[in-house]
């Protein structure tokens, strides 16, 4: 037999259980010591499940997709910050390989983006007009681990600002479609309208959703849907909007005032009762290994310490199908060396990383 792990401190299995130890044998989580004459290495701290990045891109950069180093160094950046599972919200190349690496994350993914035409980054999406919206909903449904992506809303160039994507019955053709092949559905909305015909088509979650109000927080909160806020990426919109505020003044006007209420927003939405989890956006223009800079923002908008670590962790493995510290669950978890709830900024410290049962090597 290998050599088993042996954790002890305090093991942080769910918000409210918490175990001396935990042993990790042939890979995964035991709550049994082995049997004697076993080799043990034994290590200590506070320990909590590996991290989720619940919105990432692991295979993109600003301008599109990337070769195999380039992601297996987001893939690694995203591991030695304690980012363990990954939902990759939109790539346009093929990451399938990552799979075959025990040493890197695990990855679930959302297919390419599914975008209008000229109205989104360019080379990342598939760049579509309506009528072969649901063809393509269907094709990455296929292709994906269980979620779609659609851009819902970007700059209308001949609006002057934030204006929806899709007409609403392509909205509502799109969440069906999805729903008929078994996958879930995300989509990128920064404004208020696309937020209104995502939720009334029943989509499963939001990415960003920094245009929430009233009505739709009610209507989202009444359905279960999900927000990934990415609020360490909203931070870059005053930059965005400078930029575009000699040419299109009402888009820099909107997009400074969603940055201003950020915080007001995602607290109403915590309020609501609206399922929250931490997603950094990593990949486009910003680095990887923002999750726990994430978890600590979103106790800036109302979240308890242990509701962002939840987010972080145990909620967000349960909403993407994933298990935690239980036992005989594959050992993905990090070991820090403060208490994360007397201090959310411990998050960002692991002391040890270990993945597939394998301690990493420290940065």
């Amino acid at each position: 037999m290998a050599t088993v792990l042996h954790v002890r401190g305090q093991v942080l299995v769910g918000p409210d259980s918490v175990r001396d130890d935990i042993w990790v044998i042939d890979g995964r989580v035991s709550f049994e010591a082995p049997g004697p004459g076993t080799d043990v290495q034994t290590i200590g701290g506070w320990v909590l499940p590996g991290y989720v990045d619940a919105h990432c891109h692991v295979g993109l950069d600003h301008s599109g997709a990337v070769d195999r180093e380039t992601a297996e160094r987001q893939a690694v950046a995203d591991r030695d910050s304690g980012a363990l599972l990954l939902r990759d919200a939109g790539c346009p190349g093929d990451t399938r390989w990552i799979d075959e690496r025990d040493d890197l994350p695990r990855i679930i993914r959302a297919g390419r983006h599914i975008g209008r035409t000229k109205r989104y980054v360019r080379n990342y999406a598939h760049e579509l007009e309506p009528d072969q919206v649901v063809e393509y909903v269907r094709r990455e449904a296929r292709r994906s681990d269980g979620w779609v992506k659609l851009v819902g809303d970007w700059i209308d160039r001949e609006v002057g600002d934030l204006a929806p994507c899709w007409p609403d019955e392509t909205v509502v053709a799109a969440v069906a479609a999805a729903h008929e092949e078994g996958a879930r559905v995300t989509a990128h909305c920064f404004g208020e309208e696309s937020l209104r015909q995502f939720a009334a088509a029943g989509t499963d979650g939001i990415e960003h959703a920094c245009g929430l109000t009233a009505e739709t927080i009610e209507s989202f909160a009444a359905q279960r849907i999900a927000i990934v806020p990415t609020l360490v990426n909203i931070d870059s919109f005053p930059d965005i909007a400078a930029a575009a505020q000699e040419k299109f003044p009402r888009y820099a006007a909107h997009m400074v005032d969603l940055h201003a209420r950020r915080f007001e927003t995602v607290a109403a939405a915590h309020d609501a009762g609206i399922p929250i989890y931490v997603g950094s956006d990593a990949g486009g223009t910003l680095p990887h290994g923002l999750a726990a800079q994430e978890a600590a923002l979103l106790t800036r908008a109302g979240l308890s310490t242990l509701e962002a670590i939840g987010a972080l962790t145990w909620e967000a493995r349960s909403w993407l199908g994933q298990p935690g510290l239980t036992e005989g669950a594959p050992a993905d978890f990090v070991v820090l060396d403060a208490d994360p709830r007397a201090a959310v900024e411990a998050l960002q410290h692991p002391r040890h990383i270990v993945l597939r049962g394998a301690l990493m090597p420290t940065v």
